[in-house]
């Protein structure tokens, strides 16, 4: 969901609601073996709003869900303990710190990581070291090179203490799911704006465009596309998301 002036993308909504399901099922490894810390790399190379939406919709599912009282599984062991995102600095230190607690009480910790997340921090390292950042024939970051959930799984695991540590990445997964009632809506809202719009020769990306009041779906101006949209962590269920997970 990064591209400029769309509201909202085809599919960023079902990729979130499959990598909550993948990370239901993932989640239960942290009962496998003590002091476990797992990490869900979602995608997003420039964009957190993916890593936030799949937290999101994971983090109320378990607001639904009933545990038993007296077993090691608890809400808390198996929710989100921090998201990280490209938007928001990563202190390692002090997020370890944090997450150590988080470990000694449940026993495991959970960490759901854009792809794009503490990638400045990691080339900085490279380049201090003297090594060279390994980029594809457009001169992006080759994050699959670099591997940013690698990278931050060990350098959490012995802030935390982590006796075993699980990447999981959802990508594939996600992206490759039937669309969703949500998606199936704004497809066909889109669709049919588009064949008035192509009767009356307008042409355009289809969307909802954020710069028009009341955000209409309409056709957008080709030269006004663009991506590398942040996302904006300012809005109220994030900032109530990360309050709720102990990460303020």
């Amino acid at each position: 969901n990064d591209v400029f002036p769309n509201v909202q993308t085809f599919g960023a909504d079902t990729a979130a609601e499959q990598g909550s399901h993948f990370f239901t099922n993932v989640v239960s490894e942290s009962s496998a073996n003590p002091r476990m810390l797992i990490i869900h790399e979602v995608m997003g190379r420039d964009s957190g709003y993916l890593t936030a939406a799949t937290s999101r919709k994971y983090h109320d599912s378990l607001k639904k869900a009933t545990f038993v009282s007296g077993l090691t599984t608890t809400a808390k062991s198996r929710d989100i303990h921090a998201v990280w995102i490209p938007e928001i600095k990563i202190d390692i230190a002090a997020e370890g710190a944090r997450l150590k607690k988080v470990m000694d009480d449940n026993g495991c910790v959970n960490v759901f990581l854009s792809e794009g997340a503490g990638v400045n921090d990691i080339i900085a390292e490279l380049e201090a070291n003297g090594e060279e950042v390994p980029r594809d024939a457009f001169g992006h970051v080759s994050l699959a090179k670099i591997n940013p959930g690698v990278y931050f799984s060990k350098r959490l695991a012995t802030l935390v203490g982590a006796e075993k540590t699980l990447v999981q990445k959802s990508g594939y997964f996600a992206r490759s799911a039937a669309s969703n009632t949500f998606d199936r809506k704004l497809i066909k809202d889109c669709a049919e704006e588009g064949v008035k719009s192509a009767i009356a020769g307008v042409s355009g990306c289809m969307g909802q465009d954020e710069d028009k009041e009341g955000t209409p779906i309409r056709a957008i101006e080709f030269e006004r596309i663009k991506g590398g949209k942040h996302f904006d962590t300012s809005v109220d269920w994030f900032k109530t998301l990360l309050k709720e997970i102990g990460q303020n």
